[in-house]
């Protein structure tokens, strides 16, 4: 008999009735036992490519206090957000329908979200700067938000050590060596991309193509993301099943939901795959903070050694990761052109 509500330590019991909820790994990085947090990664990488962290060194209060910043920015007038529209290096604020996840769902319009791209900071004379994904971040006036860009950028900092953490258990996952991704060329260096999102109080309706987020798999090594109580999130672990199963995916209080992304389905040879997800509206705004751990620019993305044989050869061509990033986020984004009225 399908249980309509999972019980999940931790989690405050949600009435969404009807709804088949999720049960994820849940993977404790204060813990001592190694070998169960990498029995328990491979085993939620192999089935649905979602888990949970929990005591990752990032306290309830800081991210409580985060999420109150988020949304004094989103409730900005429009054209105080509009001054820090994105740019083409993908730092800034994102408006309402500028995204679209979902071409093939979404016909008529993108996601009712609004977002803030926020990067690691490199400075404008370093050689860096001059690729995409690198350079400076847009920061909205100290006299607008005081002291929003210092908690920002302690939270971009924090959360790349948990996402260098969740790296090493998957590293040993893959039976590869612990710091495998803390090469300068992956995690040493990474495009890291945190984004602020607030969902607005739209009911997103399937049948018509209407989403907070439309169906995609994230571009890059791992997700981390940190929600408010509003279950919005939903999860396809089979992407090729047809009727697609989609199942809701609890938020706890304090945790990240991890899933990971394309470039890893890549590395692994899909031994462990990206996977689909998407946010159905319910009516109420929504907060939510994602953080993409992404290699850097120039990494080469190929078949890991301890994932082909003759058996089972590489079943995707090596790629670079810049582009592969550049490419995926041309064809999700409006073309910036089209705010030029905005920019007097």
């Amino acid at each position: 008999m399908e249980k309509k509500q999972q019980e999940i330590d931790g989690a405050e019991e949600i009435p969404a009735p009807n709804q088949k909820f999720s049960v994820l790994n849940c993977i404790d990085l204060s813990s001592p036992d190694i070998q169960q947090s990498v029995s328990l990664l491979k085993q939620a990488c192999l089935d649905s490519g979602f888990f949970y962290v929990v005591n990752h060194g990032i306290s309830e209060e800081f991210m409580d206090q985060v999420f109150s910043e988020s949304k004094k920015f989103f409730e900005l007038p429009l054209g105080e957000k509009m001054k820090v529209l994105r740019n083409e290096k993908h730092r800034g604020y994102t408006p309402f329908l500028d995204e679209l996840l979902d071409p093939d769902n979404q016909v008529h319009v993108g996601d009712y979200k609004e977002g803030y791209y926020i990067g690691v900071e490199v400075p404008e004379d370093d050689p860096q700067a001059e690729k995409p994904f690198y350079g400076q971040n847009v920061w909205p006036a100290a006299d607008v938000l005081p002291g929003w860009r210092q908690t920002m950028e302690r939270f971009h900092k924090e959360a790349l050590e948990v996402a260098r953490s969740v790296a090493r258990i998957i590293a040993l996952a893959l039976n590869l060596e612990a710091d495998f991704f803390y090469r300068p060329e992956m995690l040493g260096q990474p495009i890291a991309v945190m984004r602020l999102l607030h969902y607005g109080a739209q009911i997103s309706d399937p049948s018509k193509g209407i989403f907070g987020a439309g169906a995609h798999s994230d571009y890059g090594l791992i997700t981390l993301l940190a929600t408010d109580d509003v279950v919005a999130l939903q999860i396809c672990k089979n992407k090729d099943a047809q009727p697609q199963v989609w199942e809701y995916i609890a938020p706890i209080k304090g945790a990240f939901i991890v899933n990971i992304g394309d470039m890893l389905e890549r590395w692994s040879n899909c031994i462990f795959r990206s996977t689909l997800h998407r946010v159905v509206g319910n009516g109420q705004e929504r907060y939510s903070i994602a953080y993409f751990a992404e290699p850097s620019y120039d990494c080469l993305v190929e078949c890991l050694p301890t994932c082909k044989s003759e058996k089972n050869p590489p079943k995707f061509p090596p790629i670079i990761c810049g582009t592969y990033l550049s490419q995926r986020y041309k064809d999700t984004h409006t073309d910036l052109s089209v705010y030029n009225k905005h920019q007097s």
